[in-house]
């Protein structure tokens, strides 16, 4: 008498679109066939239900073999050679090798196997059908792959659980929606962060107010959790790690980027980051959450110096914005105590025995009223603009800039075209023997380099063209940030940050502030100008 398992496996894949192959149906066949043969009784069933054949890693297979190994069990009862696994090598393994080791009988009904009867070693039907079901799945992961790609690339989300903020369409689940309540919670982070917060301090914050943490809202609301996840998964509370990964994703500006890592081939289960260049990237593929504009700005708060001040949350105001005029070091701010009273200044760290010949110490005070003017200066500057292009015809400036961006896109097409052109005859040179082979290879990674920095360029100017031809080009939408601080009587961290590039400092007398947007400010006077000179 032999005590049997019954095993029974069925993938997320293709075995559901075999009626033949779920589990109920493995289990009827099995039920009959023990029926039929009176030297087996059944102890327990095993189910592996949503596990692929590629791989043995599967939790009812790995409780099957402690079965086996403490002597419960001495046979397995499969519907087919398929259900145990489709992986060629480590099937063969295990019905060649650690089955006849462990003394288990193995029975696979439809392919008429049964290791009590026959020995499977020498079997060539037998190692012909585990070939095919080897074949069988990488058929299939070829299959799957293309079809996931070719989704990828007309910008389809084809992941299984939307980042926080998003959810999928009802109607279309490969299409991102904003999730009103945890993109408004998205939002506060970003904010949170331009105003000086760091990250730890978003954290407590949003644990302070009993913000569900991105993994405790999708178990709150009945999502399918992801692995890993945005949150810690000790406490489920946000932590900076999570905030920050928030803060640097850019799905949350519309831009959609899949296939960041893959597996190599279908036998491997192990994810690998891809390149750039093998990545799937999608501008405007949903509703933004954040614009551009101020993703960048909190990318550019991050890459400065956020230090905070000792005991205090909040950054000191110019942090990461002062530059040595001399030497390019960002400065640091000193504390000087006199008669009782604290004084602040800033000065670089590099000093002059390590070759720097900048000035001395900069008062806060000097520097913040300094600052201040030149603001409200540069203001007053960009409201002057605003005026005059209000005092003009808008569309006449906006089809000017229209005008220049097709030529250039005119000019760019001209490149690439003939790059494509020199590197479609390089091989047949390279065959005719007009080019040697390593020329061959040297010349063919130049142009290849060339076609996609022409091809990057080309896109580039297509979006501002569109951007400039629905006049929503940010060559206009930037005097709006300007213009927001108009009425402002003094500066804080927040000012600073988004007006304000960087501020170097040559010596007590000279300073030169760098603004944002200095080079559409620049384009904008240059094409009112040739519009003017045009009238």
């Amino acid at each position: 008498m032999y005590n049997a398992t019954k095993y029974l496996r069925l993938s997320y894949t293709s075995d559901r679109a075999n009626e033949s192959d779920s589990i109920a149906n493995q289990r009827k066949y099995i039920d009959e066939f023990v029926k039929r043969n009176p030297d087996i009784k059944i102890v327990n069933e095993q189910v592996d239900d949503g596990y692929s054949g590629i791989v043995f890693d599967r939790p009812a297979f790995k409780a099957m073999l402690e079965d086996i190994k403490s002597g419960k069990i001495n046979c397995i009862i499969v519907k087919d050679l398929s259900r145990l696994g489709r992986e060629y090598n480590e099937t063969f393994t295990y019905l060649r090798r650690v089955f006849p080791a462990l003394g288990v009988r193995f029975i696979a009904i439809n392919d008429n196997i049964d290791t009590a009867k026959e020995a499977v070693t020498g079997d060539i039907s037998v190692s012909f059908k585990g070939v095919m079901n080897d074949e069988y799945c990488r058929d299939i992961s070829v299959k799957v792959r293309t079809a996931l790609n070719i989704k990828r690339k007309n910008g389809d989300y084809v992941g299984a659980v939307p980042v926080y903020g998003y959810k999928k369409a009802d109607d279309n689940k490969n299409q991102l929606v904003i999730d009103e309540y945890a993109a408004q919670v998205v939002k506060d982070i970003f904010k949170m962060r331009t105003d000086g917060y760091s990250a730890e301090r978003i954290a407590n914050e949003l644990n302070r107010l009993a913000v569900l943490s991105p993994r405790e809202y999708k178990k709150d609301n009945n999502i399918s959790l992801p692995t890993g996840g945005y949150c810690d998964k000790e406490n489920s509370k946000w932590s900076a790690t999570t905030v920050i990964r928030i803060l640097k994703d850019e799905i949350y500006t519309g831009k959609l980027i899949q296939g960041k890592c893959g597996k190599p081939n279908y036998k491997v289960k192990e994810y690998v980051k891809r390149n750039a260049d093998e990545m799937f990237v999608t501008e405007n593929a949903h509703e933004a959450i954040i614009g551009r504009q101020d993703f960048e700005l909190v990318q550019k708060i991050m890459r400065i110096d956020t230090r905070t001040s000792p005991k205090k949350n909040e950054l000191h105001l110019f942090s990461g914005i002062l530059i040595c005029g001399c030497c390019g070091n960002r400065m640091t701010r000193k504390t000087v105590t006199h008669n009782g009273e604290k004084y602040f200044y800033y000065y670089c760290p590099t000093g002059k025995k390590n070759g720097c010949t900048g000035g001395n110490m900069i008062k806060e005070t000097d520097l913040v009223n300094c600052v201040t003017d030149s603001i409200k200066g540069h203001i007053r500057n960009v409201a002057s603009l605003n005026a005059l292009i209000g005092g003009i015809n808008n569309n006449a400036i906006n089809k000017d800039m229209c005008n220049k961006i097709s030529v250039q896109i005119g000019e760019v097409q001209k490149q690439l075209d003939k790059t494509s052109e020199y590197k479609s005859t390089l091989y047949e040179n390279y065959i005719s023997g007009i080019l040697n082979k390593e020329d061959y290879k040297t010349l063919n990674n130049s142009y290849s380099k060339d076609k996609k920095r022409l091809e990057d360029a080309l896109k580039q100017l297509e979006t501002e063209l569109d951007e400039c031809r629905n006049n929503t080009s940010k060559k206009l939408q930037w005097i709006e940030r300007f213009k927001a601080f108009e009425n402002i009587d003094k500066i804080d961290r927040n000012i600073v940050i988004r007006l304000i590039e960087c501020i170097h400092i040559y010596d007590k007398t000279h300073i030169q502030i760098a603004f944002n947007f200095k080079d559409e400010y620049a384009q904008t006077l240059a094409a009112l100008s040739e519009y003017r000179e045009v009238v």
